[in-house]
Protein backbone atom coordinates (compact mmCIF):
# COMPACT_ATOMS: atom_id res chain seq x y z
CA UNK A 1 0.00 0.00 0.00
CA UNK A 2 1.40 3.25 -1.27
CA UNK A 3 1.42 6.29 1.34
CA UNK A 4 -1.56 7.71 -0.83
CA UNK A 5 -3.38 4.57 -0.64
CA UNK A 6 -3.29 4.53 3.06
CA UNK A 7 -4.44 7.63 3.61
CA UNK A 8 -7.37 6.96 1.59
CA UNK A 9 -8.10 4.32 3.44
CA UNK A 10 -7.92 5.55 6.63
CA UNK A 11 -8.03 9.39 6.91
CA UNK A 12 -11.69 10.71 6.90
CA UNK A 13 -12.89 12.12 3.34
CA UNK A 14 -13.38 16.04 4.53
CA UNK A 15 -9.20 15.62 5.98
CA UNK A 16 -7.88 14.06 2.98
CA UNK A 17 -7.26 17.00 0.78
CA UNK A 18 -5.22 18.49 3.91
CA UNK A 19 -3.66 15.05 4.65
CA UNK A 20 -2.20 14.74 1.22
CA UNK A 21 -0.73 18.37 1.52
CA UNK A 22 1.32 17.44 5.05
CA UNK A 23 2.25 14.07 2.92
CA UNK A 24 3.84 16.07 0.21
CA UNK A 25 6.00 18.18 2.92
CA UNK A 26 7.29 14.72 4.98
CA UNK A 27 5.26 13.94 7.33
CA UNK A 28 4.75 10.15 8.29
CA UNK A 29 1.10 9.11 7.24
CA UNK A 30 1.03 7.57 10.45
CA UNK A 31 0.97 10.79 12.03
CA UNK A 32 -1.07 12.59 9.51
CA UNK A 33 -4.11 9.75 9.74
CA UNK A 34 -2.95 10.19 13.86
CA UNK A 35 -2.92 6.21 14.96
CA UNK A 36 -1.59 2.96 13.77
CA UNK A 37 -3.11 -0.51 14.59
CA UNK A 38 -0.10 -2.63 16.55
CA UNK A 39 -0.69 -6.20 17.62
CA UNK A 40 -4.62 -5.68 16.59
CA UNK A 41 -4.76 -2.79 19.34
CA UNK A 42 -5.29 1.14 17.80
CA UNK A 43 -3.03 3.31 18.95
CA UNK A 44 -3.03 7.04 19.00
CA UNK A 45 0.35 8.25 17.58
CA UNK A 46 1.73 11.79 17.17
CA UNK A 47 5.22 13.63 16.56
CA UNK A 48 6.15 12.94 20.57
CA UNK A 49 6.41 8.74 20.39
CA UNK A 50 7.68 6.83 17.70
CA UNK A 51 5.77 5.32 15.41
CA UNK A 52 5.43 1.32 16.57
CA UNK A 53 6.64 -0.95 13.69
CA UNK A 54 6.48 -4.30 12.89
CA UNK A 55 9.65 -5.46 14.02
CA UNK A 56 8.37 -4.43 17.76
CA UNK A 57 5.25 -6.52 17.13
CA UNK A 58 7.23 -9.74 16.49
CA UNK A 59 9.26 -8.62 19.68
CA UNK A 60 6.03 -8.98 21.60
CA UNK A 61 5.22 -11.99 20.61
CA UNK A 62 8.57 -13.74 20.66
CA UNK A 63 8.14 -12.38 24.83
CA UNK A 64 4.74 -14.13 25.15
CA UNK A 65 5.86 -16.96 23.66
CA UNK A 66 9.31 -17.29 26.16
CA UNK A 67 6.81 -16.04 29.18
CA UNK A 68 4.86 -19.23 28.54
CA UNK A 69 7.89 -21.18 28.08
CA UNK A 70 9.81 -20.09 31.43
CA UNK A 71 7.24 -18.13 33.29
CA UNK A 72 4.37 -18.21 35.60
CA UNK A 73 1.73 -16.11 35.39
CA UNK A 74 0.68 -13.71 37.02
CA UNK A 75 3.42 -11.76 35.93
CA UNK A 76 5.14 -8.55 37.04
CA UNK A 77 6.32 -6.73 33.51
CA UNK A 78 8.04 -3.54 33.22
CA UNK A 79 8.43 -1.04 29.66
CA UNK A 80 11.41 0.79 29.29
CA UNK A 81 11.27 3.46 26.95
CA UNK A 82 7.40 3.02 26.62
CA UNK A 83 6.66 5.88 23.88
CA UNK A 84 3.23 5.59 22.99
CA UNK A 85 2.44 2.50 25.18
CA UNK A 86 2.68 -0.41 22.80
CA UNK A 87 4.44 -3.33 24.00
CA UNK A 88 3.03 -2.11 27.34
CA UNK A 89 -0.69 -2.50 26.50
CA UNK A 90 -0.30 -5.61 24.51
CA UNK A 91 1.72 -7.70 27.12
CA UNK A 92 -1.38 -6.15 29.63
CA UNK A 93 -3.63 -7.52 27.37
CA UNK A 94 -1.44 -10.97 26.74
CA UNK A 95 -0.57 -11.66 29.60
CA UNK A 96 -1.63 -12.06 33.57
CA UNK A 97 0.02 -9.24 34.36
CA UNK A 98 0.60 -6.09 36.53
CA UNK A 99 2.64 -3.66 33.99
CA UNK A 100 4.61 -0.62 35.11
CA UNK A 101 5.62 1.35 31.76
CA UNK A 102 8.41 3.82 32.17
CA UNK A 103 9.64 6.80 30.30
CA UNK A 104 11.61 9.98 30.28
CA UNK A 105 9.58 12.53 28.23
CA UNK A 106 5.99 13.52 30.27
CA UNK A 107 4.96 14.24 26.31
CA UNK A 108 5.16 10.45 25.41
CA UNK A 109 3.87 9.34 28.84
CA UNK A 110 0.74 11.62 28.22
CA UNK A 111 0.35 10.29 25.21
CA UNK A 112 0.72 6.42 26.67
CA UNK A 113 -1.54 6.89 29.32
CA UNK A 114 -4.04 7.78 26.49
CA UNK A 115 -3.64 4.80 24.62
CA UNK A 116 -4.00 2.66 27.96
CA UNK A 117 -7.48 4.23 28.22
CA UNK A 118 -8.24 3.56 24.94
CA UNK A 119 -7.39 0.26 25.39
CA UNK A 120 -8.96 0.15 28.35
CA UNK A 121 -6.02 -1.61 30.44
CA UNK A 122 -4.74 -0.58 34.13
CA UNK A 123 -1.04 0.08 33.37
CA UNK A 124 0.88 2.03 35.95
CA UNK A 125 3.68 4.83 34.25
CA UNK A 126 6.42 6.39 35.76
CA UNK A 127 8.91 8.97 34.64
CA UNK A 128 12.33 7.61 34.48
CA UNK A 129 15.20 7.76 33.01
CA UNK A 130 15.61 3.74 31.93
CA UNK A 131 15.97 1.63 35.85
CA UNK A 132 16.93 4.74 37.26
CA UNK A 133 13.82 5.49 39.42
CA UNK A 134 12.69 1.97 39.53
CA UNK A 135 12.37 -0.22 42.43
CA UNK A 136 10.95 -3.76 43.23
CA UNK A 137 12.02 -6.66 40.79
CA UNK A 138 10.17 -8.29 37.95
CA UNK A 139 9.84 -11.20 35.56
CA UNK A 140 9.86 -9.63 32.29
CA UNK A 141 11.62 -6.21 31.43
CA UNK A 142 11.20 -5.30 28.00
CA UNK A 143 12.82 -2.38 25.92
CA UNK A 144 13.44 -1.48 22.58
CA UNK A 145 15.23 1.87 23.88
CA UNK A 146 16.59 4.53 21.23
CA UNK A 147 19.65 2.54 19.68
CA UNK A 148 20.59 4.74 16.50
CA UNK A 149 24.40 6.06 16.37
CA UNK A 150 24.79 9.58 16.29
CA UNK A 151 26.30 9.33 12.84
CA UNK A 152 24.01 6.40 11.11
CA UNK A 153 22.16 7.10 8.38
CA UNK A 154 18.41 7.54 8.72
CA UNK A 155 15.89 8.24 6.35
CA UNK A 156 14.22 11.61 6.24
CA UNK A 157 11.07 10.72 7.15
CA UNK A 158 11.87 9.42 10.26
CA UNK A 159 15.19 11.63 11.00
CA UNK A 160 12.78 14.86 10.29
CA UNK A 161 10.09 13.39 12.16
CA UNK A 162 10.18 11.04 14.47
CA UNK A 163 11.43 12.19 18.30
CA UNK A 164 15.43 12.09 18.38
CA UNK A 165 15.19 11.31 21.96
CA UNK A 166 13.73 7.75 21.10
CA UNK A 167 15.85 7.41 18.27
CA UNK A 168 19.83 8.08 18.90
CA UNK A 169 21.97 6.58 21.63
CA UNK A 170 25.61 7.38 22.53
CA UNK A 171 28.38 4.74 22.28
CA UNK A 172 27.24 3.81 18.52
CA UNK A 173 23.73 3.34 19.66
CA UNK A 174 24.72 0.81 23.10
CA UNK A 175 23.96 3.46 25.49
CA UNK A 176 20.72 2.08 26.80
CA UNK A 177 21.60 -1.34 27.19
CA UNK A 178 24.64 -1.01 29.11
CA UNK A 179 22.42 1.86 31.10
CA UNK A 180 20.07 -1.02 31.36
CA UNK A 181 21.69 -4.08 32.01
CA UNK A 182 24.24 -2.28 34.33
CA UNK A 183 21.24 -2.47 37.02
CA UNK A 184 19.06 -5.38 35.85
CA UNK A 185 20.36 -8.10 38.13
CA UNK A 186 18.74 -6.14 40.84
CA UNK A 187 15.31 -5.83 39.33
CA UNK A 188 15.00 -9.43 37.71
CA UNK A 189 13.39 -12.21 39.46
CA UNK A 190 15.03 -15.77 38.91
CA UNK A 191 13.34 -17.40 36.93
CA UNK A 192 13.11 -14.03 34.98
CA UNK A 193 13.25 -12.46 31.23
CA UNK A 194 14.67 -9.56 29.83
CA UNK A 195 13.59 -8.49 26.08
CA UNK A 196 15.54 -6.51 24.13
CA UNK A 197 14.45 -5.12 20.17
CA UNK A 198 18.25 -4.28 18.33
CA UNK A 199 19.72 -2.67 16.06
CA UNK A 200 20.73 -5.28 12.87
CA UNK A 201 24.56 -5.19 13.48
CA UNK A 202 24.38 -4.93 17.31
CA UNK A 203 23.99 -8.45 18.82
CA UNK A 204 27.37 -9.67 19.12
CA UNK A 205 28.37 -6.36 21.07
CA UNK A 206 24.61 -6.75 23.56
CA UNK A 207 25.40 -10.28 24.15
CA UNK A 208 28.78 -9.66 24.82
CA UNK A 209 27.92 -6.35 27.39
CA UNK A 210 25.55 -8.88 28.81
CA UNK A 211 27.49 -11.86 29.51
CA UNK A 212 29.07 -9.64 32.28
CA UNK A 213 26.04 -10.18 33.79
CA UNK A 214 24.41 -13.50 32.80
CA UNK A 215 24.28 -16.46 31.36
CA UNK A 216 21.50 -17.65 28.75
CA UNK A 217 21.42 -15.25 26.35
CA UNK A 218 19.75 -15.67 22.68
CA UNK A 219 20.00 -13.63 19.44
CA UNK A 220 17.01 -14.26 17.18
CA UNK A 221 16.29 -12.61 14.06
CA UNK A 222 13.46 -10.62 12.37
CA UNK A 223 11.38 -11.60 9.47
CA UNK A 224 13.62 -10.29 7.02
CA UNK A 225 15.99 -12.35 9.01
CA UNK A 226 18.26 -9.64 10.44
CA UNK A 227 19.60 -9.94 14.08
CA UNK A 228 16.79 -7.73 15.44
CA UNK A 229 16.44 -9.18 19.35
CA UNK A 230 17.98 -10.31 22.46
CA UNK A 231 16.44 -12.28 25.16
CA UNK A 232 18.06 -12.80 28.38
CA UNK A 233 16.89 -15.89 30.36
CA UNK A 234 17.45 -15.40 34.32
CA UNK A 235 17.46 -19.02 35.74
CA UNK A 236 17.40 -20.12 39.11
Amino acid sequence: MTDKEYLEKYLEKDKLKEGLKKLEKGLPVQYIVGNVNFYGNTLKVNENVLIPRFETETLVEKTINYAKKYLKEPLKIIDLGTGSGAIAITLKKELNSTVDAIDISEKALEVAKENAKINKVDINFYKSDMLENVKGKYDIIISNPPYIAKDEEVEDVVKNNEPHIALYADNNGLEYYEKILKKAKNHLNKPGIIAFEIGMNQGRKIKNIASKYFDKIIIEKDLTQKDRYIFIINLP
